[in-house]
This record gives C-alpha cells, sequence and structure tokens, in this order.
C-alpha cells in the first residue's frame, strides 16, 4: 500500500513538472504582427527576418501573420508577447480587440515598432497601451538620440549618445506614466512642424492593465534590421515584455 502510495506520488510530482515545463515552452513564443492597411513599410520583410534570427538566437519561437483573426482567446495564450511590427490603420476588429484586451489583463506581453503607433485611432486602450499616437514627421535624418535609462535590458548596451538615421515621429497623446528610455534631441535634427520641443521620448516602457508593453519609435529603414545596436535595443525590449529578466 506504501509502494503505490509512494508511485502515485511521484507520478503526480512527475506530471506537474511536465506539465509545468511545457507552459514555460510554451511561454518562450511570440507573435509577429504586420498587418498594414495604410502605408505598408518595406522594411516589414527585414524586420520579420531579423526577429526570427533574434529567436533563434535567443531560444524563443516566433509566428508571424497579417491575418488578424489570430487574435482570439484560445490561440493568444500560446505567445508570451505579441509584437507589432509597423502596423497601419485600423487592423483588429471589436472582437479582436477584446480579445488582445483580454490577453493583456492576465499578463501578455506587447512590443509596438515604429508605426505601431500609427494605428487604431479609435481605441483608447491600444492608445494608451503603446504609449502615444504618430502625429507625423520630417525627412529621413541623421539625429542624437539622448539614452537617458541605461539601466533597462533595452538600452543597457547602448552609449549615452546615440547618433544614427531613421524617420523620427513626432507623437500626439503621450500616455503618462511612461518609463522614457531615449529622448529624441531636436537641436540636431529638423523635427518639423509638428515637433515637441525638449520633450520628445522615442522609446518607452510601462506596466500596463496588467501586461508589459515596451515601445521603440526606431524601425523604419531596411539598415534598422541589421545594425546591432538596434537589435539588441529591440531584442531587450522583447525580453522585456516576455517578462525575461535582465
Amino acid at each position: 500500500m506504501k509502494k503505490t502510495t509512494l508511485l502515485t506520488t511521484l507520478f503526480i510530482v512527475l506530471f506537474g513538472m511536465i506539465t509545468n515545463n511545457s507552459a514555460y515552452a510554451r511561454k518562450q513564443k511570440v507573435l509577429v504582427f504586420s498587418k498594414t492597411l495604410g502605408f505598408h513599410h518595406n522594411s516589414i520583410k527585414q524586420g520579420i527576418a531579423a526577429i526570427q534570427k533574434l529567436g533563434l538566437e535567443n531560444k524563443f519561437e516566433v509566428d508571424t501573420t497579417t491575418n488578424s483573426t489570430y487574435f482570439n482567446d484560445k490561440n493568444l495564450k500560446q505567445y508570451a508577447s505579441v509584437i507589432f511590427l509597423n502596423t497601419t490603420g485600423d487592423v483588429l476588429n471589436d472582437e479582436q480587440q477584446a480579445a488582445f484586451e483580454k490577453y493583456i489583463k492576465t499578463g501578455g506581453g506587447f512590443v509596438g515598432i515604429h508605426s505601431a503607433t500609427d494605428c487604431e485611432y479609435n481605441w483608447p486602450w491600444y492608445g494608451n497601451l503603446v504609449g502615444a499616437y504618430f502625429a507625423g514627421h520630417p525627412n529621413q535624418q541623421e539625429a542624437v538620440l539622448n539614452v537617458t535609462d541605461r539601466n533597462h535590458i533595452s538600452t543597457q548596451h547602448l552609449p549615452e549618445q546615440w547618433k544614427r538615421k531613421d524617420e523620427w515621429y513626432n507623437f500626439r497623446n503621450v500616455s503618462k506614466g511612461l518609463n522614457i528610455l531615449i529622448f529624441a534631441d531636436e537641436k540636431s535634427y529638423d523635427a518639423g512642424k509638428n515637433k515637441m520641443g525638449d520633450y520628445h521620448p522615442i522609446a518607452w516602457y510601462h506596466e500596463y492593465d496588467g501586461g508589459h508593453a515596451f515601445y521603440t519609435g526606431l524601425g523604419h529603414t531596411d539598415e534598422s534590421y541589421t545594425e546591432p545596436l538596434f537589435l539588441g535595443h529591440l531584442l531587450g525590449g522583447i525580453k522585456y515584455a516576455m517578462g525575461r529578466k535582465k
């Protein structure tokens, strides 16, 4: 009788370990969503390839789609983070929006890249999640970025001043409570008619409605996705959203 009880206990423990490990394995997966109903960035192709490579190198799986029907309760459960890669326009319907809200509220992660702020203007919850909305941009040009928080996993490898070329977004409706990582120095470039002045955040993170959200305004150009400093920045943001520690 004692032997049977011991075997039963061992079975329960082993089953629990297998179950937990399976759950952990499922959580090491991200979904890259790149649907566009407005401007389509040619760099999406390069962005997908870069994230897939980061996944291989850092032991997380990468699924990709432009199909918004992926946003349902059953499917989203398998992902540690959802990445909006240069999405534009109204990309999710009401039912899909509700599923994504539920996903975040139950601890899901979100990463927004570049034009992730140029979509879902009529969905205030999303605006707060991504942290701001797009308000325009000048011509692509070099700018100096001030990396003011170098303790975060996405910025710890960056110089205090980072000079690079990209398409520099101006924003509106910037959410309160964001943890700003990088500011654009408007004195270093022509920020255009919608310039923001001394307070021009370009990358940030925050905890929002039960989940973790990271956004970077970088990532317009094809070249971004072969640039080691940017890729390290992006990888850190993905790890943060997935819940991986520093």
